[in-house]
């Protein structure tokens, strides 16, 4: 075998090449095993093949294959959702963080608009007789009266929203529910908390590769049977992953050399726990935890009921004071139960169309939850294990 070496100088014999090429294919098939695997982590999206046999949960079909993190989508939401609501927020402590009369303040405009319509074909169709010849002036002073008491109904409202909000707000189905839908989005957190880490571990996929295709090149010179390529092949694809992962997550804490004199070294991912903390906390509050999100849960989630059962308590006193100056001339045009089915409406049609201008509130919301920034400090401050 020696033999093959001693060739004239400027005529390598083939075999030298065999041997010299061997560590770079080797690094080779450590980045393309390493690429391949990042790959196949986040895609596809939905599952490609034919779903002949597959079991719950599992990425792996008979034929087929789904990314790994879509496939427990709603377990790995689940989960995140867990660490923040133990470790790194508490919800009712940060809606508490809402200002009722600052609240109802910014959802004026909406107010306005919503209560003209609502009084006036609430009356149109109860009392038409009644309304339809009142002066203008008179028509509003009604809807005047519908803003007046509008600040103290949102008010003692939202009060009671801060108090139950862990009743009627559904934190953890929200964020799951989010990322089953659109699976990209829990991608997207791990890619970009993890951008630096993967380029790492595909860069580093070749340089592991060739080192470990130094020692197979040099087991190869001195025994070349035909399951070595192959055997190596097999165990370079899972050693780069496997170091480069042990490279990216420990030690957990910083280990020093020298006494701390010279150097001191830790897991990639762990030494960045800042950077981390800025960048997932950016990305859920702007693609899942974003207010508009929040409040559709509030108003669509399972716990809706409670809500809206809390809404119709305090729309049935703002109704009451609303209609309290009319009830006489009401009562007398039409009667009295007449009278309460128009309450009734009035209050029904404000539940309805509440929802509907809700997105007044949505800036204000986001700038008094401060959810980006309560979201990284406290991630910031938990221990690197």
């Amino acid at each position: 075998m020696g033999s093959i070496l001693t060739t004239k100088i400027g005529e390598p014999d083939a075999e030298v090449w065999k041997f010299l090429i061997m560590p770079f294919m080797s690094g080779l098939v450590g980045y393309g095993t390493n690429w391949l695997a990042l790959k196949m982590t986040f895609y596809p999206l939905e599952f490609f093949g034919i779903e002949l046999l597959r079991i719950k949960d599992q990425p792996l079909g008979l034929f087929g294959w789904q990314g790994i993190i879509p496939t427990k989508a709603a377990k790995m939401a689940g989960d995140c959702t867990d660490l923040m609501t133990q470790k790194l927020l508490n919800v009712k402590e940060v809606f508490s963080r809402l200002e009722p009369a600052e609240f109802s303040k910014v959802m004026e405009p909406g107010l306005i608009s919503m209560m003209d319509t609502i009084i006036n074909e609430t009356a149109t169709s109860y009392v038409p007789s009644i309304w339809e010849f009142l002066p203008d002036n008179v028509r509003d002073e009604c809807v005047l009266k519908a803003l007046e008491e509008s600040p103290q109904f949102l008010t003692s409202f939202m009060e009671d929203v801060k108090e139950h909000i862990d009743d009627i707000f559904d934190l953890k189905t929200m964020v799951v529910e989010h990322c089953v839908a659109n699976k990209q989005l829990l991608n997207n957190i791990f890619m970009e908390c993890g951008d630096k880490e993967f380029a790492f571990i595909e860069v580093s996929g070749f340089y592991f590769g060739f080192l470990f295709g130094l020692v197979q090149m040099v087991i190869y010179y001195f025994y070349d049977a035909d399951w070595v390529l192959p055997a190596f092949g097999f165990i370079v694809g899972i050693a780069t992953n496997f170091i480069a992962l042990k490279i990216i997550f420990e030690p957990v804490d910083p280990v020093k050399l020298c006494c701390g004199l010279c150097f001191s070294f830790q897991g990639l991912f762990l030494r960045r726990q800042d950077a981390v903390s800025e960048i997932f906390a950016r990305v859920n509050t702007q693609q899942i935890l974003t207010t508009e999100n929040m409040w559709t849960a509030i108003l669509t989630g399972p716990k809706k009921e409670n809500f809206f059962d809390l809404l119709r308590a305090h729309t049935l006193i703002f109704t009451e004071n609303l209609a309290g100056g009319l009830k006489p001339l009401v009562v007398a045009g039409v009667g009295a139960d007449k009278f309460s089915k128009m309450k009734e409406e009035i209050a029904k049609r404000t539940m309805d169309e509440l929802p509907g201008v809700i997105h007044y509130s949505y800036d204000y919301t986001l700038k008094a939850l401060d959810m980006e920034r309560t979201i990284c400090k406290a991630m910031k401050g938990l221990s690197s294990a």
